[in-house]
């Protein structure tokens, strides 16, 4: 049996979680999640816990029972506290302005600014012309934001010059040597 998958996910206060048939929301302060479960994997509620289980031992459905437990866990602790990742831009003139809690506009070097906005779920702080926050309640959309932000100018291995996440280590490259 997975170790991910059998462990139990504490459902907290002011959280409910409603199981139809092959689905699973999940709602809180934050917000509500939905998400459709794969088949043969089943979610049942004990009292304030929630378990995974999986129809057979068959080689997809002891992959799947892992993920969606994690799927799952990471739904009840976004309705709760949500999720956010951090952004640093590195490089002269590089900066990113907030437009509004939607819409962020980014200078990073190309001949005009490019504008990132939010889809629904997600909000942009930018606490200083060098940082950007993405947050949101679903971790694979803050993610996915996060990463195609870092997309449009990744860190160079040069320079370093770039949007990373913040903390990322950057491999450097030694430049020409000269004669």
């Amino acid at each position: 049996m997975s170790r991910v998958g059998r462990s139990p996910i504490p459902v907290p206060q002011g959280v409910t979680v409603a199981l139809e048939d092959g689905a699973v929301t999940v709602t809180g302060p934050q917000g509500k999640l939905a998400r459709r479960l794969p088949q043969g994997i089943t979610v049942t509620r004990e009292g304030d816990v929630l378990s995974v289980a999986r129809s057979d031992d068959e080689r997809e459905q002891r992959a799947l029972h892992g993920l969606t437990r994690s799927l799952v866990a990471n739904m009840v602790t976004g309705v709760t506290q949500g999720f956010s990742k951090e952004l640093e831009i590195v490089g002269v003139g590089y900066r990113a302005n907030a437009r509004s809690p939607q819409a962020i506009e980014l200078a990073l070097g190309f001949s005009h600014p490019v504008v990132v906005d939010a889809p629904d779920g997600i909000s942009f702080e930018v606490p200083a012309p060098t940082r950007i926050v993405v947050r949101g309640i679903d971790k694979e959309l803050v993610g996915q934001v996060a990463a195609d932000i870092r997309k449009i100018r990744k860190p160079e291995p040069y320079k370093g010059k770039g949007v990373r996440y913040a903390g990322e280590r950057v491999l450097r490259k030694a430049g020409k040597a000269a004669k």
